[in-house]
């Protein structure tokens, strides 16, 4: 039998919120090395209209494509097996595998979006002196909590079992582990 290790897009987002201070840490190392004015001027140009609603719409196409990719390459899965969209009730866009994977592809493609909209460029930032970059990686940092959470639900489950992606939640559920072959 499957077992189930999901949580729902609202607990995500809740959860979201609750680890939003520790991922502000993220602006510490920024600041230390550029200043507190520096730091304001990128949050203050990364949130105009005009700046924010591109990174937005962009980052949140790219975030989900990150997961796809990621499940494709590391899981050996087609494209056909992706499946992308949106859930109107929680307002969360949503990347889908239809065909079981090899947990650790699973953890690949959960992964992907915060290490590359997330921590790359916030360390890029910091050592450029990039706020506005900065910012948008602690945004994206964010975007990914849920993705952090899967993780999480993930972390004690061996190498090599496979996983299927839940169609409605985020996380997946575990397959039973087949007998190995006499």
């Amino acid at each position: 039998m499957r077992e189930d290790r999901s949580i729902s897009m609202m607990q995500a987002n809740v959860y979201g919120l609750v680890l939003l201070p520790p991922l502000l840490l993220l602006a510490l190392p920024f600041w230390l090395r550029w200043g507190g004015a520096s730091l304001l001027e990128g949050l203050r140009t990364f949130t105009e209209l005009p700046s924010f609603l591109p990174a937005l719409v962009g980052g949140i196409v790219v975030h989900e494509a990150l997961h796809g990719l990621a499940w494709m390459l590391w899981g050996r899965k087609p494209f056909s097996a992706m499946r992308f969209g949106f859930q109107l009730k929680t307002f969360t866009p949503y990347a889908h595998c239809t065909e079981p994977l090899e947990v650790g592809a699973y953890r690949a493609g959960a992964a992907a979006p915060g290490i590359v909209l997330g921590l790359i460029p916030a360390i890029i930032a910091t050592l450029n002196g990039n706020s506005w970059l900065l910012w948008f990686g602690v945004f994206f940092a964010f975007a990914a909590v849920g993705d952090l959470l899967i993780l999480w639900l993930l972390r004690d489950v061996p190498r090599g079992r496979l996983v299927e992606d839940h169609p409605t939640r985020a996380g997946c559920y575990i397959l039973p582990a087949t007998p190995p072959t006499l």
